[in-house]
């Protein structure tokens, strides 16, 4: 009966956060149309990755944007029964009638419940220098101009999607150079990083919202989440791939003495089709010489190059002994520039403490040994999807421009604490300029026919639906990213 009554509480609690759509925000936005100037009728607002001096990152992936319309925004989400519950809500919340019932039900009645809101985006994937205008909002209708900053908080969260690509891009600047470099091509890239961060987030929708971002640069996951995401909002049936891998659990269920049938189970379960074995539940380097590389010699050496054994250390770094420990047991031969490569049936992917500065490193490692980066794969979970923060790409949401009595006024904010908080002004466009570089023009002296923000969203409707392909082209990588003399600018 407990149980019941729990499982119950827990539905209608969700049902009421999703009765709330409209309403998740920050509670001090509630009460802000009483701040206002009198008089006003639009208020426009605009999204940037603030430029920071010694930042890591130059540049960004936009990315996010079209879920958070879609899920959110589009359609009726403004129902007579979402203003009384949220009504009732907030009076409890307050302690006092703050709520703004009366212009929510206008927006009801005179737009059926759809928000009169204009949003224009660069287009997905598109990679954009810090310190740009990357969407703006406005209001559509006078009488709701307090509804452009009403939705911040929410249009505010695409940070995250926009950090973990962007983070996840970089991890692709740093494989193909190197790939580049000690292989001669480029060929396997898009399988190097693979998403371990699912169990590591902090939610199912982080997980989504994180793990599709991935997907916009690499093709290789777990985190389920990430691929229903891109199939159900970004028109990609299936965006990524895995293949089937073992986990501590099952190797030590089989106990310490056993540990070679262990291995020899998933060999005879997984006849065709790569697999991956965790192989340090005890003693890595054992299990590579003793059981890999002599007891499972010749199961190994059986496997075609299409049903290779992905060995997998997780924990340490050793990847630079394991590969030699293997060459050891298996040989190695060399590829067209020179570098050595294990047996097309066998290559390891290191999954322990990987960020953009450890793989930087073991590439470097490898190369300096004469290995080529075709050896490994890489497995990256917290320092892709959760090592991060809004303040890693200084994200901010601002207004820049509005109008009062009929007249626009430019509108910023210029902390003297802080002068990289300086706010940008007036009405922004985006624009390619002589030189070849992005630039944003303030004040609205942009020309139409230059700017690049297209318009995505417009009183409750999605006026561009981009696919996950469209963005990966967006999002590929220039040619002087993948040139071997390339510096990367993350170390």
């Amino acid at each position: 009966m407990f149980k019941l009554d729990l499982v119950n509480q827990l539905i209608s609690w969700d049902c009421y956060l999703v009765t709330l759509d409209f309403c998740r925000f920050h509670v001090f936005q509630i009460t802000h149309y009483k701040q206002y100037p009198p008089d006003v009728s639009k208020i426009y607002s605009y999204f940037e990755c603030r430029r920071k001096k010694g930042s890591q990152f130059n540049e960004v992936v936009f990315f996010g944007l079209q879920y958070l319309m879609k899920k959110y925004l589009t359609g009726q989400v403004v129902t007579e029964e979402k203003i009384q519950e949220a009504k009732i809500f907030y009076q409890m919340h307050f302690k006092q009638a703050v709520f703004d019932e009366e212009s929510w039900r206008k927006v009801l009645e005179k737009h059926d419940g759809r928000l009169p809101i204009r949003i224009k985006a660069v287009p997905e994937g598109r990679i954009i220098p810090r310190g740009n205008v990357l969407f703006t909002v406005e209001n559509t209708d006078p009488n709701f101009y307090w509804l452009t900053n009403y939705i911040e908080t929410m249009l505010l969260q695409m940070w995250y999607p926009i950090t973990v690509a962007t983070i996840s891009r970089e991890f692709k600047k740093i494989l193909a150079k190197h790939l580049k470099a000690t292989s001669g091509s480029l060929e396997g890239l898009d399988l190097k990083l693979h998403d371990f961060g699912y169990r590591g987030v902090s939610s199912q929708e982080s997980a989504a919202l994180g793990g599709a971002a991935h997907l916009v640069n690499f093709c290789s996951t777990d985190t389920v989440a990430g691929l229903l995401m891109a199939q159900r909002y970004y028109g990609c049936p299936m965006a990524g791939f895995s293949i089937p891998a073992a986990e501590h659990s099952t190797i030590i269920s089989w106990g310490r003495s056993r540990e070679k049938e262990a291995f020899e189970q998933i060999l005879d379960q997984f006849s065709s089709g790569p697999v991956s074995v965790v192989s340090d539940s005890y003693d890595i380097f054992n299990a590579c010489k003793h059981i890999w590389g002599d007891k499972l010699k010749e199961r190994v050496m059986e496997r075609s190059q299409d049903s290779c054994l992905v060995i997998r250390p997780d924990s340490g770094d050793p990847a630079e002994t394991l590969i030699e420990i293997l060459e050891e047991c298996f040989g190695c031969s060399l590829n067209s520039v020179g570098y050595k490569v294990l047996p097309s049936y066998l290559r390891i992917i290191q999954g322990d403490g990987i960020d953009l500065s450890s793989v930087e490193e073991i590439l470097e490692k490898l190369s300096d040994e004469g290995w080529s980066a075709e050896n490994v794969f890489f497995g990256c979970g917290s320092a892709l999807l959760q090592k991060l923060n809004r303040d890693t790409l200084s994200c901010a949401f601002k207004c820049s421009y509005v109008e009062t009595n009929g007249k626009g006024m430019d509108v910023y904010k210029q902390p003297v604490t802080d002068p990289s908080k300086m706010s940008k002004r007036g009405r922004l466009s985006l624009r390619r300029n002589s030189d070849g570089f992005l630039e944003t023009i303030e004040r609205g002296a942009g020309k139409p026919e230059e700017d690049l923000l297209v318009t995505v969203f417009e009183n409750g409707s999605l006026v561009k639906d981009y696919s996950l392909e469209e963005i990966r082209k967006n999002a590929r990588l220039r040619d002087e990213e993948v040139n071997p003399t390339f510096l990367s600018d993350c170390i």
